[in-house]
């Protein structure tokens, strides 16, 4: 007869296991400094805070342009913003497109009041306080 069905005391060391493992000491334990799960020792040093590229609080309740993507543009009061860039503006002014060429500005503007924007669709934010427009010195005419 084979050796299969008798105990011979070295349960869990036929696969490549260990003598001193106990039962459940495989994987998924918490004992030593193993690799996976996310065991938080105290000797681990803390990493630093990351910090946000833009930081939008000194921008707070001043005008503010911002282009989304789509092409539209707005101007708008900041009111609220989250690290995922999601902002709240405030007497809010859409910047109507040329029907005629889609690529430049018309005079024209919509009021939209308070508006929620999705921080993944904003493409450009800019203080409209300490900037002005210039002419474009590579556009040929």
């Amino acid at each position: 007869m084979s050796d299969r069905g008798k105990s011979s005391g070295n349960r869990g060391t036929q696969r490549g296991g260990n003598n001193s493992r106990t039962r459940g000491g495989g994987r998924g334990s918490s004992s030593g400094n193993q690799r996976g799960g996310s065991q938080n020792s105290g000797a681990q040093e803390r990493r630093p805070r990351k910090e946000s590229i833009l930081d939008l609080s000194k921008y707070m309740d001043k005008r503010i342009h911002v282009k989304f993507t789509g092409g539209r543009e707005v101007t708008g009061l900041l009111k609220g913003h989250d690290p995922l860039l999601n902002l709240v503006l405030d007497e809010t002014i859409e910047l109507l497109k040329d029907p005629e060429n889609p690529l430049r500005l018309s005079d024209k503007t919509r009021d939209l009041g308070l508006l929620v924007c999705r921080g993944p669709s904003v493409i450009l934010i800019s203080p409209l306080e300490g900037s002005e427009e210039i002419q474009n010195p590579f556009l040929q005419e």
